[in-house]
């Protein structure tokens, strides 16, 4: 029975380490996302924050507050689940630790019995006399094999009460690292708790001058986002002219690209490459997403955005997506220029460049540097706006590209 025993409790010991590393896998996942969005509020304050001016737009300004804010937020969210999953691997340490210790209690009485028992029957000539009296010879061979047994039991027995201590030190160790682990991210919850509220109260100050200015800034929105459809509507008339001189006279009212077999299989890779394709920045995030949507502050306003925003680095280039071939070059107000790659029948656009690293006609490879970003002189952010298209129509840029 008590090698049942101790067969069953090395048993519970291997099953717990078990759930415990699933838990731990569950904790690195959570552990991963709190880095990432830690990681995004550097590079929040790095590129929103770092090169206001006294001049600038406080309609940008709260739209950064409120980008900061957001991802603040979402980053106690990620240490409250962290810590949530911490509790309870901690609560069920506890209930193991208290199992284990409970079973090692009764594993050290029982040892402790067998060595006095054999302590009384320890002489040689004790031993020599239990195996004279036997009546026969296969009995005194039993009685010299359970001797032989009794020995490797108990050798056995004080292996396990060795492994069983080792087990609960290393869950009182581990019980401690993730209590100390809870407290540390308890301390930087409160930190950004603190980060929030003072950022609320700069929202609230920039609320309310832009409502004292308010029909300014809608002017302004409106104004831009013309100015945005005209530079959509001069792209989308370069796509349709190198559609109708790809199909020649005969076919001039193709919405289609005419492809060379070579033409086709790049397509096909680029197509087979969706949700997989490079940053067109090497670092950076999306500050306004593709597609209609609701101003990021002024209500009852929607805007509409032809492709992807994306804050990066002054001096940031702007890199091919995937190979291909320059097919036009755009110039845009203020000597800024859009640059777009023809692969196959798809076109990635770049919009928002100083200057220009390849010229029309260039072959280009996936990562390529193809110009320099226009970095804004008000409000200091270097802004590129990436579109995909395929044919004539426009494709949400954030699917195509790797999740980050």
């Amino acid at each position: 029975m008590k090698l049942v025993k101790l067969f069953l409790l090395i048993v519970i010991i291997s099953v717990f380490f078990n759930i415990e590393n699933t838990h731990a896998q569950t904790r690195k996942q959570l552990e991963a996302q709190r880095k990432e969005l830690q990681r995004k509020i550097a590079e929040v304050n790095k590129l929103l924050f770092a090169a206001q001016k006294s001049e600038k737009n406080a309609l940008e300004a709260l739209k950064d507050i409120n980008q900061k804010i957001a991802v603040r937020t979402a980053y106690i969210n990620s240490i409250n689940k962290e810590a949530s999953a911490l509790t309870r691997t901690i609560r069920k340490n506890q209930q193991q630790i208290d199992k284990l210790t409970k079973e090692l209690a009764v594993l050290k009485k029982d040892y402790a019995e067998m060595i006095y028992k054999s302590y009384k029957s320890k002489s040689k000539q004790g031993q020599l006399l239990f195996l004279m009296s036997s009546q026969s010879f296969q009995q005194a061979y039993k009685r010299l094999q359970y001797m032989k047994q009794y020995t490797q039991h108990r050798k056995r027995q004080g292996k396990e009460i060795e492994t069983q201590s080792l087990a609960i030190k290393k869950l009182n160790d581990s019980l401690l690292y993730k209590k100390q682990v809870k407290d540390t991210l308890i301390a930087i919850e409160k930190t950004q708790k603190q980060e929030i509220e003072s950022d609320k109260k700069n929202k609230e100050k920039l609320v309310a001058q832009i409502k004292r200015k308010e029909r300014k800034y809608i002017r302004e929105i409106r104004t831009a986002q013309k100015e945005e459809r005209k530079i959509a509507a001069k792209i989308d008339k370069i796509i349709k002219d190198a559609i109708a001189k790809s199909n020649g006279a005969n076919n001039k009212k193709s919405t289609s690209f005419a492809l060379t077999p070579e033409a086709k299989a790049l397509a096909k890779r680029f197509e087979s490459n969706k949700g997989k394709l490079p940053w067109p920045v090497k670092s950076g995030f999306v500050v306004r997403r593709y597609g209609k949507q609701a101003h990021p502050t002024l209500r009852g306003i929607t805007i509409t955005s032809t492709g992807l925003h994306i804050a990066t680095e002054k001096g940031a280039t702007a890199n091919s997506v995937f190979n291909g071939k320059v097919l036009a070059v755009q110039l845009l107000t203020g000597g800024k220029k859009a640059l777009l790659v023809q692969h196959g029948n798809y076109i990635s656009t770049y919009n928002n460049l100083e200057s220009l690293l390849v010229k029309k006609g260039d072959n280009v490879v996936t990562g390529q540097p193809l110009g320099k970003i226009f970095t804004n002189k008000v409000t200091g952010k270097t802004i590129l706006i990436f579109v995909i298209h395929k044919e004539i129509n426009r494709q949400n840029p954030a699917t195509w590209l790797l999740k980050r």
